[in-house]
């Protein structure tokens, strides 16, 4: 039974459901260069245990045919409208890089192709789509606009159909990478390019719609920023906070709750593979934002 500091994956998620808790993420030994072989899931021992996990469970295995074949990265399990459904990334055999839908009849899978391909537009490079639903019920994909494509990553949202099987408009740009004051260039690239990572919204306790999203900081380090729509809505305007919320060059981070109602961001550390594993950082509630605690679950 692996506990998350045995578990090799990039970008974890934490769904959970009736007291269980389930864990995925991009688990592939490989995700940059090899053929993709598919999405993993774990399940905790018993209900209400979150650290220590039985598994892995085959989420998702390419059928044959399948459009994409590279880059299997950063799989987010939802249950919407009673289904449920995994938001992933991945390189089409031929087209962009884009987050695509699946569909399974529980969060263990399996997953099934339910998109037509990437959600995201044809002609953008895009990863790490994460889904929004808004307070009039409908539902947006929130997902990053590639550096390598634009320099100055970015952050953007598209409305989805009800189905969730395609865009049901135009993307909306919510903001860019240096529109905090912290994230810093990459290092040996051109001019202002600058990244952007794992988007994840969160209403506060106070009403306040936030976002997580990762970028590097002065010392190359992964960390992640939090910014706050100032209307309460997705279109924003988003403002940043000055600092990142955590910089021990880890990122990729969704936030969820233990049993107790702790909260918890599950991100990877380090930003470096085949060492990367899953991290649980205690994090609290509060009117700027999340504080980190200072506790560290592996």
């Amino acid at each position: 039974m692996p506990r998350i500091s045995e578990i090799q994956m990039r970008d974890p998620f934490v769904y959970t459901e009736d007291g269980w808790y389930y864990l995925t993420g991009s688990t592939d030994p490989d995700i940059w260069r090899a053929p993709g072989v598919g999405f993993d899931v774990y399940r905790g021992v018993a209900p209400g245990e979150f650290t220590e996990f039985e598994g892995p469970f085959p989420a998702f295995r390419p059928p044959a045919g399948f459009w994409a074949e590279r880059n299997f990265w950063a799989p987010e399990v939802h249950r919407h409208q009673g289904e449920y459904f995994m938001f992933a990334t991945f390189l089409p055999v031929a087209g962009r890089r884009g987050t695509a839908v699946l569909h399974a009849e529980g969060p263990l899978g399996p997953f099934q192709p339910w998109s037509e391909g990437p959600v995201t537009p044809p002609q953008w490079e895009c990863l790490d789509g994460t889904l929004f639903v808004d307070d009039a019920g409908e539902p947006w994909l929130v997902f990053c606009h590639e550096w390598v494509q634009v320099g100055n990553g970015e952050i953007c949202a598209v409305r989805l159909t009800a189905d969730l099987k395609a865009a049901a408009g135009e993307p909306l740009l919510l903001f860019r990478a240096s529109d905090a004051p912290w994230p810093a260039q990459m290092i040996g690239k051109a001019p202002g390019s600058y990244v952007t990572d794992g988007p994840f919204l969160y209403r506060g306790a106070d009403g306040r719609l936030s976002l997580l999203w990762s970028s590097y900081g002065p010392a190359g380090n992964y960390c992640i920023g939090e910014a706050t729509s100032a209307t309460g809505g997705l279109a924003g305007p988003w403002l940043q906070r000055t600092e990142p919320i955590y910089a021990a060059d880890a990122g990729h981070g969704m936030l969820f709750q233990a049993p107790d109602g702790t909260g918890f961001l599950a991100i990877h550390t380090p930003n470096d593979s085949p060492n990367e594993r899953p991290i649980y950082v205690e994090v609290r509630d509060t009117t700027e934002g999340l504080a980190v605690t200072g506790k560290v679950l592996r």
